[in-house]
């Protein structure tokens, strides 16, 4: 399975943007798809998670508030909608995917055995 990240860029606070990430080389809707994200310095994160049965997992609540994933199984795709973006979201983000994962290994990062090479998203204050 080959995934290509897209969608970053240079944004201001309070900012959105719709991160893109497009899979090939698999049978797509059994999958299990993951959003993390790795800032300078700091370890590769979890951000969000979306299931065949596209039932979602996130980070925390307060990141559930201000982003959403999502999947277009017609397009081999899932999304990345940011908003209200801070200083802080700033990284680069990364897809990924797993068809073998289960619910308690979704936040992490062995879990998955594809990746995408990553989108950055910068956030000024």
């Amino acid at each position: 399975v080959q995934l290509q990240a897209s969608g970053g860029g240079l944004v201001q606070t309070g900012d959105s943007l719709r991160l893109s990430c497009a899979a090939s080389g698999g049978t797509f809707r059994t999958y299990t798809m993951a959003w993390f994200r790795q800032a300078p310095g700091k370890e590769r994160e979890f951000v969000a998670a979306i299931r065949p049965s596209r039932s979602t997992t996130y980070d925390a609540d307060s990141m559930k508030e201000r982003f959403t994933i999502s999947r277009d199984n017609t397009k081999n795709s899932i999304y990345l909608q940011m908003n209200s973006l801070k200083p802080e979201d700033t990284a680069a983000y990364y897809c990924a995917a797993s068809n073998t994962i289960i619910t308690s290994s979704l936040r992490y990062r062995s879990a998955y055995h594809y990746w995408g090479q990553g989108t950055q998203v910068t956030v000024s204050s």
